[in-house]
């Protein structure tokens, strides 16, 4: 299954936290849901242990909404850090 990233998603990624490697994995092995605007969302917990913004997490989840685009097309993605 072919993964591609939108430039727009790509923009996001390091401003929100997230490997491009994270969001394809995600894409592949994550949970699938529906999402708005005939979207597929996929989201994914991945073990982080470290800072973000000065806070310590031990875990980074990923949230990759994408079309169906012979393959997928991550249009943006979301992270979350807990």
């Amino acid at each position: 299954m072919q993964v591609r990233l939108h430039p727009h998603a790509q923009d996001r990624l390091q401003e929100r936290g997230a490997l491009e490697e994270e969001v394809v994995l995600t894409v592949k092995r994550g949970e699938r849901f529906a999402a708005k605007y005939g979207r597929t969302g996929f989201r994914c917990n991945f073990p982080f242990d470290g800072k973000w913004n000065n806070k310590q997490y031990s875990t980074k989840q990923i949230e990759a909404y994408a079309v169906e685009d012979d393959g997928w097309l991550v249009v943006t993605v979301i992270v979350k850090f807990y």
